[in-house]
């Protein structure tokens, strides 16, 4: 149900949007997280966005750098990262709740759908 893309290779310093389209007509009604798995490390919580573009969270090493936003018309939900870093290095998913939260919750049990992923590779 969801399918994540716009990942790629991008050097320090620069930005990439990465796209997460949902299906269905319920898509308003789903809290959307974005998650990133890096190599060896465990998949964590990068932010996210309430239902029906309710308040959006970030962890603290995003903040000021990356910015979600939806588009319930397109059922789609965006996540753009400026200033990029090494260590954003991961595979990005998207993630979709049905609890109608506010805010975003960080738990990955929280969620009901992720989509595939889409790799990001940050270079120095």
């Amino acid at each position: 149900q969801l399918q994540a893309s716009g990942g790629g290779l991008v050097q320090a310093g620069g930005s990439l949007r990465l796209s997460c389209v949902g299906s269905g007509p319920t898509f308003a009604n789903y809290v959307m997280g974005w998650f990133r798995q890096a190599p060896g490390k465990e998949r964590e919580f990068v932010g996210g966005i309430g239902w029906s573009g309710g308040r959006t969270s970030y962890h603290d090493s995003v903040k000021g750098r990356f910015t979600i936003s939806r588009d319930n018309a397109k059922n789609t939900v965006y996540l753009q990262m400026n200033s990029l870093k090494p260590e954003d290095t991961a595979v990005y998913y998207c993630a979709a709740d049905r609890s109608l939260r506010v805010t975003a919750s960080p738990a990955m049990d929280a969620y009901d759908y992720w989509g595939q992923g889409t790799l990001v590779t940050v270079s120095s």
